[in-house]
C-alpha cells in the first residue's frame, strides 16, 4: 500500500525508541526517553496519552533498515502535533512520545511490583493456593508437633 508523499505527515517507527539499539543503529531518542521492547500498540497508546489526535497506524510494515521486523509504523499529522503538544520538529515529537511511553512503562512495572507485594486477592483461589506460608513461627510450631522417630523397630 504505497501512499503519495504528504508533507504534513511525520512517520514514527517503534524502533526509534528501543533502549537496546544504539543511536548509530537507529534509536532516535535519548536513553531516558527510550523503552524496552517497543511495539506499535505501546507507541499508539503513548501518543494518544500525550494528547495527539490525528494518528494513523500501519501494522505489519517493516522499516527499510530492519526488513526482518514487521514492527509497524505510525503516521502523525505535523500540524496536529504542533497544535496539540507544541512540538516544532520531528525530533521534539519523538522525545515527547518517548518520555510519555517510558513513564507509562515505569508506572506499569511499579503497579506489577505492588500487586505482587500485596499478594493474591481474596477469592483468587489459584493464586492463593500458590502462596507459601510466610510466617516462620507458625510453621515451626507445626514442625515441633511431629516427633522425630529416634529408632526404628527391628523386625
Amino acid at each position: 500500500m504505497e501512499m503519495d508523499h504528504n508533507p504534513d505527515r511525520i512517520c514514527v517507527w517503534p524502533g526509534y525508541f528501543n533502549t537496546r539499539t544504539s543511536r548509530r543503529n537507529g534509536r532516535r531518542v535519548p536513553k531516558d526517553s527510550s523503552v524496552i521492547k517497543p511495539d506499535i500498540d505501546g507507541l499508539f497508546l503513548a501518543a494518544r496519552k500525550l494528547g495527539l489526535k490525528k494518528i494513523k497506524r500501519d501494522e505489519g510494515v517493516s522499516h527499510p533498515s530492519r526488513p526482518h521486523l514487521k514492527e509497524g509504523r505510525m503516521w502523525v499529522s505535523r500540524g496536529g502535533s504542533k497544535q496539540s503538544v507544541g512540538a516544532n520538529s520531528k525530533e521534539e515529537l519523538l522525545q515527547l512520545i518517548g518520555a510519555q511511553w517510558r513513564q507509562m512503562q515505569r508506572d506499569q512495572k511499579d503497579a506489577t511490583v505492588e500487586r505482587i507485594a500485596q499478594g493474591p486477592q481474596t477469592g483468587d483461589r489459584r493464586a492463593r493456593s500458590q502462596r507459601k506460608n510466610r510466617s516462620s513461627d507458625s510453621s515451626a510450631e507445626k514442625r515441633s508437633s511431629f516427633k522425630k522417630r529416634s529408632s526404628f523397630k527391628k523386625r
